[in-house]
């Protein structure tokens, strides 16, 4: 058995790790007394014990633990955001290309990528990198998360008030914490525009990058491209072209993939093929924080990726 210690283990991200966990039949988890949480001996205690310590904690304050497990050589995975484009850090996005898995497995220090990034990143690094998209292109992303992305604050704001707005963009200020992700993990010259909102349901995520291409450049090649880099992913899914696939309504919605670790991409275009809307659904909880967290576990531990990602 391979034991991991969750540090911060009652926040939603935390809770949810813990509930796979559960079921994995090769980890223990490890946890510290709820008196002695802030205690600095204890934890360092603890991460030694463990083959893992998930941190599942504010920026600042895995900033803290981090310091504490370098000193002590432990292996980190952080679902927080502060370590995504940190040197010496990998980036826990499996299906990032052919050589992360490795990286992830053989890491020290794995950064759990962002809910939102994750769907980002799966459709736009392929196509930048294959010339298919502008590397110098200006994007703009629209992106509607469940509640349940926010943390305990925004839950408390929603569950249970029959007055919650049924919608809402953030983000404004364009300085989101997920922007210098997107950038560098798409391998963008310029950072995008980002529009992020929150919806009235508490899981699911959707993502729509509209593009406008030019030359011979058609949607269905972007398609083209897409459903050839994943074809072999068990976690992600290229729906076929200009097809819309949701069991909810005749038109895409953030639902359906709740509790899973599954992506879905699509791609939409034009009669004339220049119009382009690129797609991605996924759990703003699974894929986009706890299950890709126990698949992560899962390669850096030896394990295969699909044990206890789903709940």
């Amino acid at each position: 058995m391979k034991k991991v210690f969750i540090d911060g283990e009652t926040g939603t991200t935390g809770l949810q790790v813990r509930e796979r966990l559960v079921n994995h039949p090769e980890i223990e988890v490890i946890s510290i007394d709820p008196e002695k949480k802030r205690d600095v001996e204890e934890k360092r205690r603890l991460m030694k014990e463990a083959d893992v310590t998930v941190l599942c904690l504010p920026d600042d304050a895995a900033k803290d633990t981090v310091a504490l497990a370098t000193a002590e050589g432990c292996r980190v995975l952080d679902a927080s955001s502060v370590h995504r484009v940190a040197d010496g850090w990998v980036y826990g996005l499996a299906e990032l290309d052919a050589s992360q898995r490795e990286k992830i497995q053989d890491a020290q220090f794995v950064s759990n990528p962002g809910c939102y990034p994750t769907g980002i990143i799966l459709l736009l690094k392929p196509l930048v990198e294959q010339g298919l998209l502008a590397k110098d292109g200006h994007y703009t992303v629209n992106a509607i998360s469940g509640y349940t992305g926010g943390g305990k604050q925004l839950i408390e704001q929603y569950e249970g008030n029959s007055e919650a707005a049924t919608y809402g963009t953030y983000g404004l200020n364009f300085k989101h914490k997920h922007l210098p992700e997107i950038q560098k993990w798409s391998q963008l010259d310029n950072t995008p525009i980002f529009i992020p909102s929150v919806g009235n349901f508490a899981q699911g995520m959707l993502i729509s990058i509209p593009v406008t291409l030019s030359g011979d450049m058609t949607g269905e090649q972007l398609h083209a491209a897409l459903a050839a880099t994943y074809e072999e992913e068990d976690f992600v899914t290229v729906h076929p072209f200009n097809e819309v696939k949701d069991s909810h309504a005749p038109f895409l919605t953030p639902h359906g993939l709740e509790n899973t670790n599954q992506v879905e991409l699509a791609v939409f275009a034009s009669e004339d093929g220049q119009s382009v809307v690129l797609s991605a659904k996924l759990d703003n909880l699974g894929k986009g924080a706890s299950g890709a967290a126990v698949q992560n576990l899962n390669l850096m531990l030896g394990f295969a990726e699909d044990v206890a990602v789903v709940l």
